[in-house]
């Protein structure tokens, strides 16, 4: 009777879910964005510099007309974002003199072609290598595009400087505009698109529902994994504090916290290696509204994290059996979950109750 009576409190307070998760595309290789069109169809980013379009049928169609795209090491064609207008953003690391940097640039889709081409933003410096390009894309309801950015690895003191994109994350007006009210706008030096500086490496990024905040989070180094609110002007602190050390050992900056500089509202040690991030706010997971969902590469897994206000409670780890990185985690028109997995034979997912 008391074991029956354990068994049943147990049920009460740890509800049980019953997730199915439903194969759509295979043979993607390093898939990274994901955009839905209209009538059931997707949009595929391939880092190595493809884009597909998968009918409703789940037929794959090559897109044409992407720009030249610097494909080594994390550089490649990147994250995708699609507006009300028809108008599809793709951030991609872009070849030129000194190396290469995360560029963004709008353009239609017409007949698997992509026309009406515009290059918005281009990363300054470029820099040799293939680390730390970022990136996410996210557009608000009122008009902006902000855009997330890596510190390329070999140049980490510069995410401290506002002369330079590396390390920060980028608020413009959808057609690249400045906008007037960027908080470095009339600062002398600085790059009047910088919206906050300080940043590592940042793969996922999100808008919480019914607020317009920006939540974003970033790789550190060995340990160190942060998940931050993004506040206008603010510093988070790469690579002058950090809960991460060197590879193989060794301390960076002066520690964890700092005068100045924003202390993450979470963190991963030893690392996940977190990429993609929504918060879901469907109808299909009625217990999850509200709860931020990050993908894991190095930690395999689906992560769930419970929030109360701005506050992180809990974390729940899913899908740990799945035994693949997960690039990219988005809720889709339908109220399911989507993944795409990070592999030469990577795959789109939909997970569902």
């Amino acid at each position: 009777m008391l074991r029956l009576l354990a068994l049943l409190l147990i049920c009460l307070v740890t509800p049980v879910r019953a997730l199915t998760l439903v194969p759509l595309v295979d043979r993607l290789a390093h898939p990274w964005g994901l955009a839905f069109l209209p009538g059931g169809e997707l949009l595929i980013s391939e880092r190595p510099g493809r884009l597909l379009r998968i009918d409703a049928k789940g037929q794959r169609h090559p897109v044409s007309g992407l720009p030249p795209i610097a494909n080594a090491g994390q550089g490649g064609l990147l994250d995708l974002a699609l507006d009300q207008e028809g108008w599809l953003y793709l951030s991609y690391s872009e070849p030129g003199e000194g190396g290469a940097g995360t560029a963004v640039a709008r353009a239609r889709l017409q007949k698997d072609s992509l026309v009406d081409w515009q290059l918005l933003f281009r990363q300054v410096p470029k820099v040799a290598g293939g680390a730390h390009f970022g990136s996410r894309l996210l557009l608000t309801d009122d008009g902006y595009l902000y855009i997330t950015l890596g510190d390329r690895f070999t140049e980490r003191e510069r995410a401290q400087s506002l002369d330079n994109h590396l390390g920060k994350t980028v608020r413009l007006h959808r057609d690249g505009r400045v906008p007037v009210d960027n908080p470095f706008v009339k600062e002398p030096g600085a790059l009047p698109e910088t919206w906050s500086l300080g940043h590592r490496n940042m793969q996922g990024a999100a808008l919480r529902p019914g607020s317009q905040q920006l939540w974003a989070h970033e790789h550190g180094p060995q340990g160190g994994d942060e998940v931050n609110l993004i506040l206008p002007g603010h510093n988070y602190g790469w690579p002058k504090v950090t809960f991460g050390e060197e590879y193989g050992g060794g301390k960076i900056g002066s520690g964890t916290a700092a005068a100045g500089m924003v202390p993450p509202l979470w963190v991963w040690v030893p690392s996940i290696a977190p990429s993609g991030m929504t918060f879901y706010r469907g109808e299909l997971f009625k217990a999850w509204r509200g709860d931020l969902f990050v993908g894991a590469l190095r930690g395999q897994a689906l992560l769930r994290l419970r929030l109360a206000g701005d506050k992180i409670l809990s974390e729940e780890r899913l899908l740990t059996d799945l035994g693949e990185r997960i690039r990219t985690v988005k809720e889709g028109p339908d109220g399911a979950l989507y993944l795409l997995t990070d592999a030469g034979n990577g795959r789109l997912l939909k997970l569902i109750p």
